[in-house]
């Protein structure tokens, strides 16, 4: 049996087809509800960072790499040949963010092993170089998923948030066949695929709260850099800036080889190359996620027929709270790492 053949199909209005049988898999909507008393994308998504977060004992490595920089990356060890589990976090986000907590805690618990290796500054020290980290940065994504899968002893899955999602999908995508000698499944939680949506959406409205929260890190981080590399950018511009595209065309784009925001958004977005992934990909985001509105969501006809559409109409970004009051956040590790197990029992 091919491992298409056992997916749950995805809530978009199109079937999947088993690709041994070439009949279409009857239709199956996502199950996930949010609590009654949670309503609205705004809140399901800043209720989820108060959750208390379970513990985490990490295990830090640092990765020397050729080009004079450092990542720092922080495991769950686990029998050598268990599956390995490679986390990518969103924006300013870390192994202490709240879906990495409870990821890592239930990999830890089904006896996998587990890794969230940081993009450059997301430590807790500040990288060397000019360059950071973005949301196509599909190449950084390429070098670790390489070197681990050299070290991984079993089935090796990755799983992207937010701005890690985006540049997991960018790869998947970039690589397409050739990443299935890598990864046995893959799956993006809340990603900012149309990033032109996405970067204006979070200079309007309500969203500006996000903005400013963002901002606030991103900022201090490229403010600091000018005392190693002051010719980087104007210190005044970046310290008089209030917009994610004010700051992508100062900053960003710059470091990492694009013109400007308008660019770089363009670019980087992973919408384009969903038809091009050939590992088996789960991809959620929910319908009211107040970073990447609805209606600009893939339909199954902009996917490959590997990548599974689950949008539910509740959620936040990376909220998927569930449970009665004050909440709890099993419903998405048990989601995403339930698919990776029916993978690797229909292999």
């Amino acid at each position: 049996m091919v491992f298409l053949a056992a997916w749950p199909v995805a809530d978009n209005g199109v079937d999947f087809v088993d690709l041994q049988t070439q009949q279409p898999i009857p239709m199956q909507a996502s199950n996930y509800q949010a609590p009654l008393w949670l309503p609205g994308g705004d809140l399901q998504t800043l209720w989820a960072v108060t959750l208390a977060r379970p513990r985490v004992d990490y295990r830090r490595q640092r990765w020397e790499l050729h080009d004079g920089d450092f990542l720092d990356l922080d495991w769950i060890d686990g029998a050598p040949d268990a599956p390995l589990l490679v986390l990518f976090h969103g924006l300013e986000g870390s192994s202490d963010s709240h879906y990495a907590r409870y990821f890592m805690a239930e990999v830890q618990r089904r006896g996998w092993r587990g890794v969230v290796p940081h993009f450059r500054g997301c430590s807790g020290e500040m990288n060397r170089l000019p360059r950071a980290y973005h949301s196509g940065d599909s190449a950084e994504v390429d070098m670790i998923l390489r070197r681990l899968a050299r070290e991984a002893g079993g089935p090796l899955y990755a799983l992207g948030f937010s701005l890690g999602g985006n540049a997991l999908l960018r790869w998947l995508g970039e690589n397409g066949e050739a990443a299935t000698g890598l990864l046995s499944g893959a799956a993006a939680v809340s990603a900012p695929l149309d990033l032109p949506v996405a970067g204006a959406t979070l200079d309007q409205g309500f969203s500006r709260v996000y903005t400013a929260r963002f901002l606030k890190t991103l900022k201090r981080k490229a403010l600091d850099k000018l005392d190693r590399y002051p010719l980087l950018y104007d210190r005044a511009a970046v310290e008089a800036l209030d917009s994610i595209k004010d700051f992508d065309t100062l900053v960003t784009a710059p470091l990492h080889g694009y013109r400007d925001a308008d660019d770089y958004w363009a670019r980087a977005a992973s919408k384009p190359v969903l038809g091009a992934i050939r590992v088996p990909t789960l991809l959620i985001n929910a319908r009211n996620d107040p970073f990447m509105p609805g209606d600009v969501l893939p339909t199954q006809a902009q996917v490959s027929d590997r990548v599974q559409l689950e949008f539910p109409d509740s959620g936040g970004h990376v909220g998927f709270v569930s449970g009665p009051f004050p909440g709890g956040f099993a419903w998405l590790p048990e989601r995403v790492l339930g698919y990776f197990g029916n993978l690797i029992e229909v292999r």
